[in-house]
């Protein structure tokens, strides 16, 4: 068992914005845990097998975790998935599934890891949203209603355990280049990045450099609060 070590646990953390994160946070000297549902782990870090969607799953995995390393000092609930699809095709398994994963798997975790940060008065929560969550998108009403409500959930999180010395908040990257944007064709590409006022995509790596503050002492006052990384696309939301 490591006790001297802050431990990071990284739902999602073996591709995209997730991995930027848990390559930053053990640049920064975090003992870091990511999940993933199958299969293998990413080499270099620890990991564990836990299925956000499934609250036996979550509690083993937390359990699994501790039992390491003796606690976690904060939680990055970045596990996602998207169905996208015009209103009127969208089922109702559709809806279900990324709510499943994104808004209940993310409550699921946060509230299994928070039993141990109570005992020890100190914990960070980080959700990773999006710009979407407040400005909508066609075609994703599911997607946007889950990040719209873990800006809620983080805001509660924040109200209740305040007192206990744990911090939540929200992180909300705007359009990010990772293998989901790659597949765009270049016109659609040029048309968003025409929308953003920085005129570019952002890197998960700046999305984790957020993360990585928020984490730090540096932010131990901040709490309840949703830190757009959008390249200004969402300003005034």
């Amino acid at each position: 068992m490591v006790l001297n070590t802050q431990v990071a646990l990284i739902t999602g953390g073996n591709r995209g914005i997730g991995l930027a994160i848990a390559k930053k946070m053990q640049s920064d000297g975090y003992q870091v845990v990511i999940t993933h549902r199958t299969g293998i782990g990413t080499e270099g870090f620890e990991s564990i097998i836990m299925d956000v969607r499934d609250s036996e799953s979550v509690n083993s995995g937390i359990a699994e975790v501790e039992k390491r390393y003796g606690h976690i000092d904060v939680l990055v609930a970045n596990a996602g998935v998207t169905k996208d699809g015009l209103v009127m095709r969208m089922s109702d398994e559709d809806f279900h599934s990324v709510m499943d994963t994104n808004l209940m798997g993310a409550f699921r975790v946060a509230r299994a890891c928070t039993r141990g940060m109570m005992k020890r008065k100190s914990g960070r929560l980080i959700f990773i949203g999006s710009v979407v969550g407040m400005l909508g998108s066609a075609g994703q009403v599911n997607y946007a209603a889950t990040k719209s409500g873990l800006i809620g959930m983080a805001r509660s999180f924040a109200r209740e355990l305040g007192s206990r010395g744990i911090c939540a908040n929200v992180v909300a990257p705007g359009f990010v280049a990772t293998e989901m944007t790659e597949v765009l064709d270049e016109e659609r590409k040029a048309e968003i990045i025409k929308a953003v006022p920085l005129g570019r995509f952002c890197s998960p790596e700046e999305i984790a450099g957020v993360v990585a503050f928020l984490a730090s002492p540096e932010a131990a006052y901040i709490s309840g609060a949703v830190i757009p990384v959008d390249g200004g696309l969402g300003m005034g939301h």
